[in-house]
């Protein structure tokens, strides 16, 4: 039966899965002679084996063993406009046709970064990088240069790149720079332990909402309140909006009225193409700039490579407009709530801002990150093999993000599939 228990419907569901992907199974298993884990991106990990994408188009991705999805993943925020969105691709192809590696500036990369310094309020000043992860990292550099503090306050839960993981306070893969760490949307105790370390703080690292931490947003307070108390003691507040810049034509910063020192950006300002940034205030940009002595540098091979800065100018330019940026919010909105509609009277709920949400499997306010039981985690497992096998490919942890493309139809199936997945597993939702 699918619900006699949740070890029994998990196991049917991952059998289901293995029968329905022998070629996915065949590439991770030679993977895995030449590379650990059978990958070279952690996210993309999950057990049995993942499955393997041949193409996409629009919001539509293939897989090699011929199953057609609902792409709702996004690329992790990263792929807003979608699989094949034309103007893009043209844009990137006439780049291409002048030369890949020019090793000089172009013309590009400053109409890009005016686009930016016009549209986020914290932002007078730019430089680009290859991630998000790298514009932390370097957002963090002219922080500590500009200050000459050492120390950063970050959240649990947090994420902000490969190196700058806080699901736990220690990570050997994470940099080894000095940490303090508060409790996501504790307006007070943020505000305690950054007025605590007082000088010793060069920077506050935020996301205005956790993004890999579960689509928890941050309540205005919260924000206001590290705003309030970085401006008292010094210390630069950087909001990390790589995913979150989207909700907004100017961010999420814009739509809370709370403006940081610092921003960081990723690859959706780019197409998807490889891409950070990190701006701000002029006079703490100004720790990079060339003409003046015993500048900091910032190198990079690609930092302001031809592809990722013409595909910038036409995306950020042409295609995500206030206007774009507001439909996708709004239709992201109401997308949650059909979800949570359909989820009623179960644990199931999906939290979340605007075209982002995720999936969780317990009851009441969630406000922060948190450990998931073995319960829960089995779950979102079952809604993940669930969800694909209905056509829907989503982040293994229950995340999705909206792209362009995706139109209301789309959403409704979504609804649709939850409101099937709430009536088959509604034993083991109790």
């Amino acid at each position: 039966m699918l619900n006699s228990t949740l070890p029994t419907a998990l196991a049917e569901a991952r059998e289901r899965y293995i029968a329905a992907r022998p070629r996915s199974a065949a590439i991770h298993a030679a993977a895995r002679e030449v590379m650990p884990g059978g990958n070279t991106r952690s996210v993309l990990f999950y057990t049995p084996f993942p499955t393997a994408m041949a193409r996409g188009e629009g919001c539509s991705l293939w897989d090699v063993d011929g199953h057609r999805y609902l792409d709702l993943c996004g690329e992790y925020t990263a792929g807003l406009f979608g699989h094949s969105e034309q103007r893009i691709l043209s844009a990137v192809a006439a780049a291409m046709s002048n030369g890949v590696n020019l090793a000089a500036v172009g013309e590009n990369e400053g109409r890009l970064a005016a686009l930016l310094c016009g549209r986020f309020p914290s932002i007078q000043q730019v430089r680009f990088t290859n991630s998000g992860t790298e514009a932390n990292l370097m957002a963090l550099s002219a922080a500590r240069a500009f200050t000459g503090r050492t120390e950063t306050l970050v959240f649990r839960g947090g994420y902000h790149g490969g190196v700058l993981t806080f699901v736990a306070e220690h990570n050997p893969v994470n940099v080894p720079i000095p940490l303090r760490f508060a409790t996501y949307n504790d307006a007070a105790g943020a505000a305690a332990a950054i007025r605590e370390a007082g000088p010793a703080l060069a920077a506050v690292l935020a996301e205005p909402m956790l993004g890999s931490g579960g689509c928890i947003p941050a309540s205005r307070g919260f924000l206001a309140a590290i705003r309030a108390a970085t401006a008292e003691t010094g210390a630069v507040l950087i909001f990390d909006e790589v995913m979150t810049s989207r909700h907004s034509y100017g961010g999420l910063q814009s739509r809370h009225g709370v403006i940081p020192d610092m921003t960081t950006l990723g690859k959706y300002v780019a197409g998807g193409m490889s891409f950070g940034a990190f701006g701000g205030r002029a006079e703490i940009m100004g720790v990079f700039d060339g003409h003046r002595p015993g500048s900091l540098g910032h190198a990079g091979t690609f930092n302001n490579n031809v592809l990722s800065m013409a595909a910038g100018r036409v995306a950020m330019g042409e295609i995500f407009t206030a206007t774009a940026a507001e439909a996708l919010f709004a239709r992201g909105e109401a997308l949650r709530a059909g979800l949570n509609r359909a989820a009623t009277g179960t644990a199931l709920q999906f939290t979340g801002t605007g075209s982002m949400a995720c999936a969780h499997f317990r009851r009441g306010p969630i406000t922060t990150a948190y450990t998931a039981s073995p319960a829960e985690e089995a779950l979102r497992e079952l809604f993940f093999l669930d969800m694909l096998s209905a056509g829907l490919y989503l982040a293994r942890r229950g995340m999705t993000a909206l792209s362009l493309p995706v139109g209301d139809a789309d959403c409704a199936r979504y609804v649709a599939a939850v409101e099937e997945f709430v009536a088959a597993r509604a034993p083991l939702l109790g």
